[in-house]
């Protein structure tokens, strides 16, 4: 592979994670919260950024000098794990898809006033078309790379016009007047949670890009991959906040549409659909792929028919989209479940990377053991708080 592409398919895996983080979920979670939070808001996501650095960095980096994936790797740790920690992705990224479709039909309805339903069956022929493509994995690169630019782009204009009190979010930041557990799981579930930290480790090692030497690559591609999800997490925070603060009231059906619009006006609202429709389509793409991913080597048949899964996986989701629909609590609630997932996925990669029949002689960098660690005991701590305490409250 030329150095040219190379650099192509990490920059592609970096924003595949990242766009496939960055869904409706994504929005409505960020907005909602700010509104809860205000400016304290600042503090949950900078532990968010370092947790999520944390889980993102162990994994990539195993999964390359394995040059397994997960649930192989999983399996190996424990024979039968591996396919229960697919059985957990594919249900939790199946009912994020649901929620994608729906944010996809969401953004079109504001772009050209089509149903959302209508708008969900177009974007779900979209995602489709692009798996067709002879070189899907080059369409799913440039696609991820060219809707995740569009994003941030809109993301700091919108920011940038809401006119947020940026020094008070600075020092909430640090000095947070609450500390919301629900928040931060939320948040690092909706980011590295389920099958979101894997989409870009799955995708190096179908590009090749694998074993020690590739290390220094994968990580740079890891923490980019985070880079990118959090400053649209951040700009979309103070957009967000500089509505609130001024003490407008934000739609409880369409949080983040409210922010769009509150702050620019009706063009603030049409630039919403895109930002929509651009996150919800590129979650749609990164969730059917990694889904499947996860199934692909458990089963030759699986691995023969890859492609007609991951279209069906689409179709499977558009439809029930357009007959059930989905509510803004089901998005937080997704969020939280898929955090759940990361302690029991990020556990194993930790085992295995200290266990030589799958790491042969490399030798994991101790800090990183102790950092994956603290993420591990932090997130099933909050976990288990959130499930117990905070989000049957959600559904009361």
């Amino acid at each position: 592979m030329g150095k040219e592409s190379r650099t192509s398919v990490l920059l592609g895996a970096a924003f595949l994670m990242a766009t496939s983080a960055i869904g409706p979920g994504f929005l409505t979670q960020t907005t909602v919260f700010t509104s809860k939070l205000g400016a304290s808001f600042g503090f949950v996501i900078l532990m968010s950024i370092l947790l999520d650095i944390g889980a993102q960095m162990n994994i990539w980096r195993i999964i390359a000098v394995s040059e397994r994936r997960a649930q192989d790797i999983a399996n190996m740790v424990l024979p039968g794990l591996g396919y229960l920690l697919a059985f957990l992705v594919i249900v939790g990224g199946l009912a994020f898809n649901i929620g994608n479709v729906g944010g996809a039909g969401l953004g079109t309805n504001v772009m050209f006033g089509l149903s959302p339903e209508k708008g969900a069956l177009l974007s779900g022929a979209i995602a489709i078309g692009i798996f067709l493509i002879r070189e899907a994995g080059k369409a799913m690169d440039r696609f991820a790379q060219l809707a995740g630019v569009v994003m941030i782009l809109l993301m700091i204009y919108v920011a940038v016009t809401s006119h947020p009190p940026v020094g008070e979010a600075v020092v909430k930041s640090f000095v947070p007047d609450k500390i919301d557990m629900l928040a931060i799981v939320t948040l690092v579930g909706g980011t590295v949670g389920g099958y979101i930290t894997f989409a870009g480790g799955h995708r190096l090692i179908d590009a090749g890009i694998k074993g020690r030497d590739a290390l220094p690559e994968v990580t740079r591609s890891a923490v980019s991959a985070i880079g990118i999800a959090s400053i649209m997490r951040i700009f979309l925070f103070l957009a967000a906040l500089g509505v609130v603060t001024q003490g407008l009231a934000l739609d409880p059906g369409n949080p983040p549409a409210s922010v769009f619009q509150h702050a620019a006006g009706n063009i603030g609202y049409k630039l919403f659909g895109i930002v929509m429709w651009a996150a919800s389509i590129t979650s749609v793409i990164g969730s059917a792929y990694t889904s499947v991913s996860f199934i692909r080597t458990l089963s030759p048949v699986i691995e023969k028919y890859e492609r007609a899964i991951i279209v069906a996986f689409i179709v499977i989701s558009t439809a029930v989209f357009v007959m059930i629909g989905k509510p803004v609590k089901v998005l937080i609630l997704v969020g939280a479940l898929n955090g759940l997932i990361l302690p029991l996925a990020l556990g194993v990669m930790l085992v295995a990377a200290h266990r030589k029949n799958i790491v042969g002689d490399y030798k994991h960098p101790m800090w990183m053991t102790v950092f994956g660690l603290f993420v591990v005991i932090a997130m099933s701590y909050m976990g288990f708080k959130t499930l117990t305490t905070e989000l049957p409250k959600l559904f009361l």
